[in-house]
């Protein structure tokens, strides 16, 4: 049953807390309070909470916590929860060659099941809004994008739903298994069919659809080119795969006789409606188009580093203006599956070129907030503690063993071990209370995706 918003003239009061609201001028409080309204934020500001407010269903004690706006991931592969651990020691082709066979085999009861996985690991790290980049459709699977909806709807997180896709096969010169792939007509009319079904565009909004062809290596020049064209008649955002390794580059030359960016700019994929994942062979040129067009990139630093795919140049990118969020990637190539530690690799992996200031602990509480709902074009409703956005909240306990000694509280997030949740709000609807979801047993979640691992990897 998905979860539903509280009763609109309810308040939760929050106080005492550190706050870091990341709104456009980095506005902290040492001791402050938020009111929450509904599903949104009434009041924000320093010290206790306004006085004589009326309706107050649960008043918190934000001693020795920090509250920070909701995480939010901007790349991911729910169904690869299922196939964790495999390939440990390879590139991204080989591993992508080594786990198509398995992921081909894939039906919607294993999606769900690796949604609800996918989803609960988001949301016990921090994560509020998530979008998932699912592009494998055997024939007969049944109705995955569908499975993966209902999972997150059960869990209650905020959700874009990327209505990815191949029809680039082995025999067409593309990296997937030929019956890993669709016909480009049949994509095309079933990601127009999936915004119908599932967009919702108004404020607040739950559920969004994206089309998000796969990568150049999986999918045709004419896929990518009236993917882009469809999307921007119904009003919804692009994403991909974009520059994530040196192998990919080649293909691009070898295959179009250019680099990715450029590639992708003669098919329509620069705008401030796309947002690309990982980008990590970035030329000058490359970032300056995407700070032109505000092409967003989606940053994965653990998928990066466990694919031994490179750094992302993401210190450039923001200098040159480059929307930038963060994204765990498939598990599969993340296995942590957790948004909240990307703050901290994400910070130390850019330093890893000798620049100590290369990310500041804020800039990364950024990237993992505001930085993401500007790729998912949801800026104006999340990403902030401010009055009038969506009441999508984490707090966070830094005053036990692993963070009472450290001086400043969003270091302590960031460069420290990820602190325990003590509340996550989710449109003003507590879905994490103490570190546990409120919405499902979590033994029995264990026990159920770990059947369906079983399932998939030894189905064939």
């Amino acid at each position: 049953m998905a979860v539903q918003p509280p009763a609109a003239d309810r308040r939760i009061v929050i106080e005492n807390a550190a706050i870091a609201t990341v709104d456009a001028a980095g506005t902290e409080y040492a001791r402050g309070h938020v009111v929450v309204l509904g599903n949104t934020v009434e009041s924000v500001g320093d010290g206790p909470a306004p006085a004589g407010l009326e309706n107050v269903a649960r008043r918190i004690d934000g001693e020795g916590h920090l509250l920070t706006p909701g995480l939010v991931n901007t790349h991911h592969h729910f169904y690869q929860w299922l196939t964790r651990g495999l390939a440990q020691d390879a590139i991204l082709f080989d591993w992508l060659v080594a786990l198509y066979p398995t992921w081909a085999r894939i039906d919607a009861e294993l999606v769900h099941a690796a949604s609800l996985g996918s989803a609960a690991a988001l949301l016990k790290s921090g994560c509020t809004t998530a979008s998932d980049h699912h592009y494998v459709f055997p024939r007969g699977a049944g109705d995955l994008l569908g499975a993966s909806i209902e999972a997150v709807q059960q869990l209650g997180l905020r959700f874009t739903a990327l209505r990815g896709s191949m029809d680039r096969g082995r025999k067409d010169g593309g990296l997937p298994p030929d019956h890993a792939v669709e016909d480009t007509d049949e994509i095309l009319a079933a990601s127009e069919a999936a915004v119908d079904r599932w967009h919702d565009p108004s404020f607040g909004s739950m559920l969004h659809i994206a089309l998000a062809p796969c990568s150049p290596f999986s999918v045709s020049t004419e896929l990518l080119s009236q993917s882009a064209e469809l999307a921007r008649r119904k009003g919804v955002r692009l994403h991909t795969h974009g520059s994530e390794t040196a192998e990919e580059d080649a293909f691009c030359r070898q295959l179009f006789g250019m680099g990715p960016t450029d590639y992708f700019e003669s098919t329509g994929w620069l705008g401030e409606d796309v947002w690309m994942a990982h980008c990590v062979h970035m030329t000058d040129s490359d970032l300056a188009k995407f700070a032109e067009t505000g092409t967003g990139v989606a940053h994965c630093p653990s998928s990066n580093a466990r694919l031994a795919a490179g750094i992302a140049r993401v210190p450039d990118m923001l200098a040159a203006g480059v929307p930038v969020g963060l994204g765990v990637d498939g598990t599969a190539s993340n296995e942590s599956g957790q948004l909240g530690a990307e703050l901290r690799n994400a910070l130390l992996i850019n330093r890893l070129h000798g620049r100590p200031d290369a990310l500041t602990v804020r800039q990364a509480l950024r990237l993992g907030t505001m930085g993401g709902a500007r790729l998912l074009g949801r800026q104006a409703e999340i990403g902030s503690v401010e009055p009038g956005k969506l009441a999508d909240l984490a707090l966070w306990k830094v005053d036990g063993l692993l963070h009472s000694t450290i001086a400043d509280p969003v270091a302590a997030l960031v460069l420290g071990a990820l602190p325990p949740l003590t509340l996550l709000l989710v449109n003003g609807t507590p879905v994490v209370e103490h570190s546990h979801l409120t919405t499902i047993d979590e033994p029995t979640l264990a026990r159920t995706c770990a059947k369906a691992a079983h399932t998939l990897t030894t189905r064939h």
